[in-house]
């Protein structure tokens, strides 16, 4: 009896190291055993991200009447489960919600956004050591390192919009619904995918303009035989330091745990995703295809405790002709960098002040938008309890800029 309680107790509160993610303390979720030797298993994990934002440029309610400077919003509330009987087989399944505020909650909490929904749930099978497919609802995306990042462990307040360059256009929040292969070849890791694209996305309701800008509708519009498909692939090679692929969320800053240099380059392809009309009304398809290559570097810097983070990525979007929609995506060009410094120090208390900038060439307007960006985490625990703190610029084309300082508090457990 004894020995059973024991085991109880064991399968209750195991967990496997997981510093890859940049905690000291922690041990990246609890993970239940199901077996004497681990091999059978399910981990759980979940965070928090609670913003405190200020904007002295907020317009008009719909009412007419004068916003608050200030207001809250819980940014991300996530929970993802992952489980393996054998190491043949692996099924994950990821819910939250996102940018829950005081405008789109409901009263009694049964509202759209007030809803939880699956961010991912895909099953995987094992090829070889190195090799898998898998299918489902599944974040095994194409173009960039930042397109594949995982929200628990950015080096910027957020990710850069822009490179989630699909999200409620072909995809349902980043993730398509279809099948992928994925793995490594030495030092080159990849991940490619064919995915069925999504029809009541973010433009269902829009009607094209005859002689005007393309709408991105080829599915809705043409049918799923014609413009159903789309097609995305991701490949970097790992110079140094051999990042995990067992999962598709890629790392944003190491904060020195690892010695890390990658350079990438990756593709999305959407056949007549987008559609035009003529003068005369007639319908047309145009292929919507994205590009972009980038790389990532994270390493220490001596043995003191500063480490130094460095991203760039250059990404090059084609939505249809002159394709803008709510100065999100646009067809056109992107270029993007952030770096990062873990100032030295013993301590617990780490803080990495950085800045990012991004400029963007807009067809549709003939001009730029230009953000910018400073700011500064501080980690109690890694990346399992931080504050961030950035102000950040946005300028539209000829528009003035818009500044925002946000606050924002992350627990990951």
């Amino acid at each position: 009896m004894k020995k059973t309680s024991l085991m109880l107790i064991g399968l209750l509160f195991s967990c496997q190291l997981f510093f890859a993610q940049g905690a000291p303390d922690y041990t990246g979720g609890m993970k239940v055993k199901l077996n004497e030797d681990g091999t059978k298993y399910f981990r759980i994990i979940s965070w928090a991200q609670v913003w405190a934002q200020n904007n002295s440029d907020r317009p008009a309610d719909a009412n007419g009447n004068d916003q608050s400077d200030t207001n809250f919003s819980i940014r991300r509330a996530r929970v993802l489960m992952y489980a393996q009987l054998n190491k043949d087989f692996l099924i994950l399944t990821h819910f939250g919600l996102n940018s829950l505020n005081a405008d789109n909650m409901s009263a009694i909490g049964t509202g759209d956004r007030s809803q939880l929904f699956f961010h991912d749930v895909w099953g995987q099978y094992r090829l070889s050591d190195d090799h898998a497919i898998g299918g489902g609802l599944h974040y095994w995306n194409g173009i960039s390192r930042a397109n594949n990042q995982s929200t628990l462990n950015m080096m910027t307040l957020d990710n850069t919009r822009q490179a989630w360059a699909t999200i409620g256009l072909s995809d349902q929040f980043a993730r398509h619904m279809g099948v992928y292969l994925k793995g490594k070849f030495g030092k080159l890791q990849y991940r490619i995918a064919v995915n069925d694209a999504l029809t009541n996305n973010l433009q269902a309701s829009t009607t094209p303009v005859n002689g005007g800008a393309a709408i991105y509708s080829g599915r809705r519009l043409l049918g799923s035989k014609e413009a159903g498909r789309a097609y995305a692939g991701y490949f970097d090679f790992n110079f140094l330091d051999q990042e995990s692929n067992f999962l598709p969320y890629k790392v944003g800053t190491y904060l020195g745990g690892k010695k890390v240099f990658n350079v990438g380059a990756g593709f999305f392809l959407h056949p007549k995703g987008a559609v035009a009309t003529d003068n005369s009304g007639t319908l047309s398809g145009e292929d919507v295809s994205i590009f972009a290559v980038d790389a990532f570097y994270d390493a220490p810097l001596g043995d003191n405790g500063s480490a130094i983070t460095a991203y760039a990525l250059a990404q090059f979007n084609d939505y249809g002709e002159d394709f803008t929609l709510g100065q999100t995506y646009e067809t056109g060009s992107m270029l993007h960098a952030h770096v990062g410094y873990v100032i030295p120090g013993g301590n617990k208390t780490k803080f990495q002040p950085y800045v990012h900038y991004t400029n963007r060439s807009i067809d549709a307007i003939d001009d730029s938008a230009n953000q910018f960006g400073l700011g500064s985490n501080v980690y109690f625990s890694g990346h399992h309890s931080k504050l961030t703190l950035e102000y950040q610029n946005t300028k539209y084309g000829s528009n003035d800029g818009v500044g925002t300082v946000t606050l924002q508090a992350m627990i990951y457990l």
